[in-house]
């Protein structure tokens, strides 16, 4: 009758005293329990005996209005003591007691990255200092292959 389609012709939402009161309610319990989610918001509001029961729908369309979300769940942090609990770094006992390791990035001259793998490096460098003083640092470069030889047998 008008020559406009159905689809543009839509309804204002009337917002009732109760839902008013649903919504702060809502807001209330999922700013107290952040991890919750709408099903057990709905859960929580259908505990009362006295009140009337919640419709999960109604929660869910109020939810989504409010834009309320759930936080990602941070991830679980790993241990980094042993397992008696101290924090004590390991020294070496024997051959093969402790190991290093960690990549190192570097870039060559015409900008090209590559990785190195460098392996038990603390471990060797702390027991050639320690069965092989030298005078000057120098030294310890030069000796560096020969030492981790003496020291791996």
């Amino acid at each position: 009758m008008l020559g406009q389609a159905r689809k543009t012709q839509r309804r204002t939402p009337r917002i009732t005293d109760e839902e008013e009161w649903l919504r702060d309610r809502i807001v209330g319990l999922a700013t107290q329990y952040g991890r919750y989610g709408y099903r057990r918001i709905t859960a929580l509001l259908n505990q009362n005996p006295k009140g009337r029961p919640v419709n999960h729908k109604k929660v869910e369309r109020i939810w989504r209005m409010e834009g309320l979300k759930v936080p990602k769940k941070q991830p679980k942090r790993k241990r980094l003591w042993l397992n008696g609990g101290s924090c004590v770094r390991l020294r070496p006992q024997h051959k093969d007691y402790v190991w290093s390791y960690d990549f190192v990035m570097a870039w060559t001259a015409d900008g090209k990255a590559f990785r190195i793998l460098v392996v038990d490096l603390d471990t060797m460098l702390e027991q050639i200092i320690h069965n092989h003083p030298s005078k000057n640092n120098a030294a310890l470069g030069t000796n560096y292959c020969q030492n981790t030889e003496t020291i791996a047998q």
